[in-house]
């Protein structure tokens, strides 16, 4: 329909110029006011129409383009949910930010105004030349021998715009994610007093960001005003040789009139291609960037064959000779590990730091890539339920809790938006939040902040054990989600926990206090497990449990008479 609209544009931009030369020649035969005002009428009125219908145009066209954007980034929006937080962290947040938006914006103006511009100068030639050619044909050729000029001398820009605007993009990445990792630790750099070191960094990046757009700004600078030149000169020698021609006789004075105009036309669309074609080249490195982002096919997704679990999934963990290899890492984080968790079971895993217990809570939520047949929920492959199915039977509790800016009720049931405030107000209890609650001015309409910034670390911990306990999973997995609680409280929730029938605990925690109090306990070293008992036969016998537990009492010990 723009493409329409543009088609009645030039045909009617080309018939007024005619109009304007039968007036003007009609001039030398005699002057008639009522004909000049009916024939300045009928212009007025073509103007006027071409002027409706160009809008007309350009809001479809430009419509376009903002569907598009809007579209796209949802897309993209929708692409990043389904990859792994790993790659996101490693590809960095501000350079996501800028590609959905930055990028999505030059796509937009890629489908709007460069289209449009495009198809206009095109539809413009395609009507103009053949009334100029008409007209006169070497008046027509000689005032536009200086296109070709004007082309090459946008081919000769465009290059070195293109990279300018490449390097413009990616410092304005770099940018917009110190902001972004600076307002995410601002507590940090407050604690360590490092405002000034941020500013310098910042500085630094805002400078190169500034180089990069002046450079580009340098050459845009350069490029249009010779365009306009050359365009101007071909105008310049249109009138020279158009006067010539006149002494001559071989030309009216309406056609060296509608001659000037139709150049006059040209002179726009050939000037502004230049930029179109810089605009065109802008979008087409957004498009690459943003394909480049669509085109990532993410490492962890769903079977292409999932099974559908044919009875209730109870709980029973087990892994047999689990191996896991990091990105990049020759030595395997998990080693031929092997154990069973039984329904209803509440098992701790500890070991030293580093020894691969956040690994495994991972490979449970499939957060990472582990290899099929090797770890097991109630005899089914992980690898092969659907994401959603496994997610909902297994809910995981990192001991960095996130939470929304929102309310207390909304980050609880965040899981479950649908859930009753009754239910609220159970995982809340069972997370032993109540008390905090109460104490709160606006009780769980309380506004949490950013990350939970207004919530001491024990209370966001419990409110994402919380947002854990209210979805009806079969797995609660504690990724030392209880190491800003006291021992007693921890105790306090494992027992509210284990007293939900038929719920399976795995409990990754350096609290051995804690620990104590599971059915069970999975001592892990180098990826392996090296011990397994009771609390109280693991302490009686000599091994790494033993000194790891001989070693917290004697930190509490110190702790305890400081």
């Amino acid at each position: 329909m723009g493409a329409v609209a543009l088609i009645v544009v030039n045909i009617l931009s080309v018939t007024i110029p005619l109009e304007v030369k039968t007036i003007v020649d009609e001039l030398k035969e005699g002057f008639s006011v009522n004909q000049v005002f009916k024939q300045a009428s009928w212009i007025v009125l073509l103007a006027s129409t071409m002027g409706l219908v160009r809008l007309l145009s350009r809001q479809l066209v430009f419509g376009v383009g903002r569907q598009v954007e809007v579209e796209l980034r949802q897309k993209i929006f929708e692409h990043m949910l389904i990859q792994e937080p790993s790659w996101i962290q490693e590809l960095g947040s501000g350079e996501v930010i800028s590609r959905a938006t930055s990028d999505v914006e030059n796509i937009r103006r890629l489908l709007g105004f460069t289209i449009l511009s495009l198809t206009n100068t095109f539809l413009a030639y395609t009507f103009t030349l053949p009334a100029m050619l008409a007209i006169d044909p070497w008046l027509t050729v000689a005032s536009i021998s200086l296109y070709p000029l004007m082309l090459g001398t946008v081919g000769l820009f465009g290059g070195r715009m293109v990279r300018q605007r490449k390097r413009q993009q990616e410092s304005l990445a770099k940018l917009s994610e110190i902001i972004q990792e600076d307002l995410s630790g601002i507590s940090a750099i407050k604690i360590y007093g490092q405002e000034e070191a941020e500013k310098a960094a910042f500085s630094a990046r805002n400078k190169i960001y500034r180089n990069s757009a002046i450079n580009l700004a340098r050459t845009a600078s350069t490029l249009f005003p010779l365009l306009q030149g050359i365009s101007s000169i071909s105008l310049l020698l249109l009138l020279a040789l158009g006067s010539s021609q006149l002494e001559k006789g071989a030309l009216t004075v309406g056609g060296l009139v509608a001659l000037i105009l139709y150049v006059e036309r040209l002179v726009f669309p050939t000037a502004l291609l230049g930029f179109t074609l810089n605009t065109f080249q802008i979008g087409q490195v957004s498009l690459e960037r943003v394909e480049e982002l669509l085109s990532r096919t993410p490492i962890i997704r769903n079977p292409q064959k999932p099974i559908k679990p044919k009875h209730q999934i109870k709980g029973r963990l087990e892994a047999k000779n689990l191996t896991f290899y990091y990105e990049n890492s020759p030595q395997p984080t998990l080693k031929n590990l092997s154990f069973c968790i039984e329904p209803g079971e509440a098992v701790a895993l500890v070991g030293p730091v580093g020894c691969g217990k956040t690994t495994v809570a991972r490979a449970l939520g499939r957060t990472i890539k582990i290899p099929p047949k090797q770890l097991f929920l109630d005899g089914y492959d992980l690898n092969d339920l659907l994401l959603e199915d496994l997610r909902s039977q297994v809910s995981l509790v990192p001991q960095e809790a996130y939470l929304f800016t929102n309310t207390l009720t909304e980050n609880l049931r965040y899981g479950d938006p649908s859930a009753s405030i009754k239910r609220v107000k159970e995982s809340a209890n069972q997370a032993r939040l109540m008390d905090d609650i109460k104490s709160f001015p606006e009780k769980f309409d309380t506004l949490v902040g950013e990350r939970g910034i207004t919530l001491s670390g024990g209370q966001r911990q419990r409110t994402a054990l919380g947002r854990a306990l209210l979805i009806k999973s079969s797995i609660i997995v504690l990724d030392d989600a209880l190491a800003s609680v006291d021992n007693q409280t921890a105790s306090e929730i494992l027992a509210s926990i284990k007293s939900q029938h038929q719920r399976t605990i795995l409990m990754i925690s350096h609290q051995l206090s804690a620990a104590a109090a599971c059915d069970r306990i999975l001592v892990m070293n180098n990826g392996q497990i090296v011990q397994e008992g009771r609390h109280n036969q693991l302490i009686k016998t000599e091994g790494l449990y033993r000194s790891l537990w001989e070693r917290e009492q004697a930190t509490e010990s110190l702790n305890a008479i400081s």
